[in-house]
């Protein structure tokens, strides 16, 4: 017997990466903008409460399960920021481009070139849910000024994996779930889902 789950998001990717994992245990995942459901607020200053505030959103407007996740990219020689902001880190509206080119520039004076991604994934049973699960990964890298590979999305091109001599946005989509910090949660998440 399968379980309905929301997605508390509409990126199409997440979706398909996050079925291949969770179907197999036994969920069948929906968007939620199969309900109707907005995007929530993330008004917080830290991934797992934007995460745990994704959830419960959609859990509270479909009643039924629901999983958030939250990620970002965390420069260190800028306190870990821009993390929770990666997406808007040059403003309204968002955008990948502009995103990227701060980054280069703000960075540009710094030697600390090294960074990490960050997810954390929380799953509640319903909105109220007292023990929400909650599962978080990290991927290291640095931050390089010279963009590489076409695939990936945000700061892929400019993400840089030293132990693979390649920038994210070089990797195949099946070697980034794999490697990666979303793909380190979902397989915590599953284990403490089973």
């Amino acid at each position: 017997m399968t379980q309905r789950l929301i997605l508390a998001s509409n990126n199409a990717g997440k979706l398909k990466e996050f079925s291949e994992i969770l179907g197999p245990i036994g969920f069948t995942l929906h968007a939620q903008g199969e309900f109707n459901v907005p995007e929530a607020d993330e008004p917080f200053a830290t991934f797992v409460e934007n995460a745990l505030e994704k959830a419960r959103h959609a859990a509270r407007l479909t009643g039924l399960p629901a999983l958030a996740d939250d990620s970002g990219v965390c420069v260190n020689a800028f306190g870990g920021a821009p993390g929770v902001w990666s997406a808007r880190f040059a403003g309204e509206p968002k955008s990948d481009a502009r995103n990227n080119e701060k980054m280069i520039a703000d960075l540009a004076a710094h030697a600390d070139k090294s960074a990490y991604y960050y997810c954390v994934l929380v799953y509640v049973r319903h909105a109220d849910d007292p023990q929400p699960v909650i599962a978080d990964g990290r991927w290291n890298g640095e931050i390089t000024p010279l963009a590489r590979g076409s695939n990936g999305f945000g700061y892929d091109p400019h993400f840089y994996i030293p132990a693979l001599g390649k920038c994210v946005a070089e990797l195949t989509p099946a070697e980034k779930n794999v490697l990666s910090h979303r793909g380190q949660a979902l397989r915590a998440l599953v284990e403490k889902l089973k």
